[in-house]
């Protein structure tokens, strides 16, 4: 079975069974939440729809998006991800999964953002 794996140049930090995933943030400035939606498959990370509430600094609406209960709905071809590279810092704040109709911080599994390991990878994975 495919899942998420988690971690930095192919080492695994922590391992998910799930199929799909949101990816949750604030940012950094405009404290705005942004969110993607992911499909875990063999070929990488499919990102579907994508979620943002506003905009600011570095925050433009893509076109075509569709304002919906306060967020701007959208979506953006990429072909899959693999691995998806984030940066993590403590001044940034943590990411969110969202899975099985619950939130978690990525430290959760990975340990709280620090200066040494600022950033993280995402992939899909063979699971256990």
């Amino acid at each position: 079975m495919i899942g998420l794996c988690l971690g930095l140049a192919g080492v695994v930090w922590a391992q998910l069974p799930i199929s799909t995933f949101t990816l949750a943030w604030n940012h950094t400035i405009e404290k705005i939440r942004w969110e993607e939606d992911y499909r875990v498959t063999e070929l990488g990370l499919l990102l579907g729809e994508a979620r943002v509430r506003g905009t600011g600094a570095g925050m433009d609406i893509p076109q075509g998006a569709q304002l919906k209960n306060g967020s701007w709905h959208y979506h953006r071809q990429l072909p899959p991800l693999q691995p998806l590279k984030l940066g993590r810092t403590p001044e940034a704040g943590d990411f969110e999964l969202c899975f099985d109709d619950s939130c978690h911080l990525m430290s959760k599994w990975v340990g709280a953002p620090n200066a040494r390991d600022a950033a993280i990878e995402l992939w899909t994975c063979t699971s256990n």
